[in-house]
């Protein structure tokens, strides 16, 4: 199974960077084996969500602008987070029964490929 560059976000804010093999959007946990090698079961129901990412550092003056077209990558989504922040993308299946989601960010230069939002972290989700 291939490995994925991957940031945690808690619900605290707390950011916890490392590489996956086993998460799943079904399970209640996976690991997460840090960059120094300390490997991490983490908790899906502390998250507010899991960035799969290109690289660790990204660009910190970088504003996304979330204008861009995903072809095939489902309906545009505003996802209002319970701490205020506010995320498009596209997602293929949004159901609020479920855990989570995954989305594709609307901004093809995004550091993110894509993220996974644990449902309970947000405070509205809505098709644009």
């Amino acid at each position: 199974m291939a490995q994925n560059k991957v940031v945690v976000q808690y619900v605290d804010g707390t950011l916890v960077k490392g590489e996956t093999r086993d998460f799943s959007p079904n399970k209640d946990t996976f690991h997460m084996q840090q960059q120094d090698n300390e490997i991490l079961t983490i908790h899906m129901e502390k998250l507010k969500a899991v960035f799969f990412v290109k690289d660790y550092e990204g660009n910190k003056d970088y504003n996304e602008t979330y204008e861009d077209i995903i072809a095939g990558g489902g309906k545009k989504i505003r996802v209002k987070f319970s701490d205020g922040e506010t995320m498009i993308g596209y997602a293929q299946v949004f159901m609020p029964k479920r855990i989570g989601f995954f989305i594709i960010p609307a901004d093809k230069e995004s550091n993110n490929e894509r993220i996974f939002i644990l449902n309970s972290a947000t405070e509205s989700v809505k098709f644009l």
